[in-house]
């Protein structure tokens, strides 16, 4: 974890809260140290911003190591369907990975 950075992505996010990329970076800045933090922000942006694909995948990964199976399946299973809705296949396909692992 940067302080420095999440200062700087603290920033960005007052500047700018439309914008979902600062608090996914704050999010995977606090992956590591601070799950639950990490998880909120997650949380957040499912909820704020539902169409910005990369916190499916981040999100749904989280919780597979927290071994919450069930809810990391549904968040993996509405960001499948947002990447098809995207045409995102690099997505589809990390995705799709990561679920036929789970299942």
């Amino acid at each position: 974890m940067n302080s420095i950075r999440i200062e700087i992505l603290k920033k960005y996010i007052q500047e700018d809260p439309t914008d979902p990329f600062p608090l996914y970076a704050l999010a995977l800045e606090y992956q590591a140290t601070d799950p639950e933090k990490a998880w909120l922000l997650f949380e957040q942006l499912l909820t704020s911003h539902p169409e910005y694909l990369p916190t499916y995948y981040m999100a749904g990964n989280l919780l597979l190591t927290r071994n919450e199976v069930d809810r990391a399946t549904t968040i993996l299973q509405q960001g499948l369907a947002l990447a098809k809705a995207q045409n995102n296949a690099g997505t589809i396909r990390e995705i799709q990975s990561v679920l036929d692992e789970v299942v």
